[in-house]
């Protein structure tokens, strides 16, 4: 019996040896998805009253509890009925990720006037009395959510991929554990993040040099912190869009497995260029299919425009 038991407990315990290593492969692969997924939501909360941006945050993250509530039954459903699935769902989440990047740039470079125009119009509408900041609220809220269930589902789907050839028990252990980590770490992070210039105006109005100046520290970071997690989210989506690509297309996996081994070959540095080159060549790869992605969605949707247009 205690025999017995103690094989139970060793069976237990590789099991959940082998959630924890499937968990941190499956968090390293959508790791790269959580930079732009703190910055949007760190975004979206932005503009509503200072003593209204934590429950917010709290809300979004009620929000995204219930997309993974969805999410994750439906990705093992999909593992259990239909497994064939995962590796088009993965191509498809990739590309999107990929065209995702893509778009932002160039909304960035082709519509900075119009965004700046949008800016200045909402900073305006805020500091009118008029405005129904409850109902502007609710619409942040829903709109945050919204955008996380897009960049849930894209964790998700490739947390399932990392895992699909586990046993059942165990894809739901590692997704259950990527979902609950995922929206724990983000939302933790977006509270910390849309406070920090708040904890910076309250230290630097301290008295003691040292509160000052971390005060004036945290006033100096928070704004560029979101534009640093903005540009490695963005350069992380084409990372992992295109490693995922990569995976999936054999000849682009040859591909950069032949470059890793051509670059190890350079003196001193070999091992380096090694070790980043099929990083750099998932990067372009998902930079190109980013663009080719928003060219045809570009094109269909003029298409469309024409064929609903009205005739003169």
């Amino acid at each position: 019996m205690a025999g017995s038991l103690l094989l139970l407990l060793d069976d237990i315990a590789s099991v959940l040896d082998d959630v924890a290593v499937m968990s941190k492969v499956a968090a390293k692969k959508t790791a790269g998805v959580l930079g732009d997924d703190l910055a949007l939501n760190a975004q979206q909360v932005t503009g509503v009253n200072a003593d209204r941006e934590l429950p917010v945050v709290w809300s979004v993250a009620k929000g995204s509890f219930k997309n993974k509530a969805i999410l994750v039954p439906a990705a093992l459903a999909i593992s259990a009925f239909v497994p064939w699935l995962i590796t088009p769902l993965l191509v498809i989440g990739g590309a999107f990720l990929c065209f995702e990047g893509f778009e932002k740039i160039a909304h960035k470079f082709l519509h900075a006037k119009e965004d700046a125009e949008h800016k200045a119009k909402l900073t305006e509408a805020l500091a009118n009395p008029a405005i129904d900041m409850e109902a502007l609220e609710q619409e942040k809220v829903k709109g945050a959510i919204r955008t996380d269930f897009i960049l849930s589902a894209e964790i998700i789907v490739i947390a399932l991929g990392t895992v699909e050839q586990a046993p059942f028990g165990q894809q739901v252990a590692v997704l259950v554990t990527i979902a609950l980590a995922m929206t724990v770490g983000v939302y933790g992070l977006v509270a910390a993040i849309v406070k920090m210039d708040d904890a910076g105006l309250y230290l630097s109005q301290k008295a003691g040099a040292l509160a000052q100046n971390t005060g004036k520290l945290l006033l100096a970071t928070a704004p560029r912190l979101m534009k640093f997690l903005s540009v490695v989210g963005t350069a992380a989506m084409f990372m992992v869009g295109g490693g995922i690509i990569a995976h999936a297309w054999a000849p682009l996996h040859h591909f950069s497995e032949n470059a890793a081994a051509m670059t190890a070959g350079v003196p001193a540095i070999g091992g380096v260029l090694a070790a980043i080159t099929p990083t750099l060549v998932d990067a372009i790869a998902g930079v190109i299919v980013g663009g080719l992605v928003l060219l045809a969605v570009t094109l269909v949707q003029r298409m469309r425009g024409k064929k609903t247009a009205p005739a003169h």
